[in-house]
């Protein structure tokens, strides 16, 4: 891990704006991008994400062959945004690891005040759609 970049930077904050018939839409927030960036799926969302820990180089795929290179892009101080909460629920993701062609980590459920652990991203998107189902009723 980059000394210069802290554990907030292990964090995306997704924001679930609209959720129907198991297709979600929202924004995502992490303190390397300079704002919100909008999804429109679930895959888009997952693609995103996986870019956004590439581009950090936060947590190194396990796959990728290790090497001390600095990272060109410097530290994006965080800005406090009053709008970091979905209309249809908000989650706090931290992924911890990426082994196996996937993510292990642990989401948070804020409307629910819940937090899970997971070992894939199948997993991880089967919590936040009972979290969104539960929203819903």
């Amino acid at each position: 891990m980059n000394k210069d970049r802290g554990n907030e930077y292990r964090t995306t904050i997704i924001c679930v704006d609209s959720y129907h018939g198991g297709a979600m839409s929202g924004r995502l927030y992490n303190p390397w991008l300079d704002g919100a960036e909008a999804f429109s799926s679930a895959m888009q969302l997952i693609l995103r994400i996986d870019s956004l820990l590439d581009e950090m180089n936060l947590p190194q795929s396990f796959e990728a062959k290790r090497e001390f290179t600095p990272v060109n892009r410097p530290p994006v101080a965080r800005t406090d945004d009053d709008n970091q909460q979905g209309r249809a629920a908000t989650f706090a993701l931290k992924v911890l690891f990426r082994q196996n062609a996937s993510w292990q980590g642990s989401v948070s459920w804020m409307e629910g005040n819940r937090e899970e652990s997971f070992r894939s991203v199948l997993e991880l998107l089967f919590l936040m759609n009972s979290a969104l189902e539960s929203n819903k009723k």
